[in-house]
């Protein structure tokens, strides 16, 4: 089997382009919370309706990965209400 030079650049950059994107979602997953605490109490305030538990929830610090996890926990619930 014949290797054309062409062919192997494109798999090299297909990967690399698939390691940075990889990367980048890491990151982005990963990242403080860069709330400040005004920013934190004001959320804690929005989310009082829906209960003491998710009010100090909005005090923590939390990545996005964790406030993702805890909406798809929300969505299930609701879901079951209905």
């Amino acid at each position: 089997m014949t290797n054309n030079p062409m062919n192997t650049s494109r798999n090299v950059i297909a990967t690399l382009i698939i390691l940075l994107l990889v990367l980048a979602t890491y990151s982005a997953l990963t990242m403080p919370d860069r709330r400040t605490a005004t920013e934190r109490l004001g959320d804690a305030i929005h989310d009082l309706p829906k209960g003491v538990d998710k009010a100090q929830e909005q005090l923590k610090d939390r990545t996005p990965t964790q406030k993702l996890g805890d909406s798809v926990r929300d969505a299930e619930d609701n879901a079951r209400r209905q």
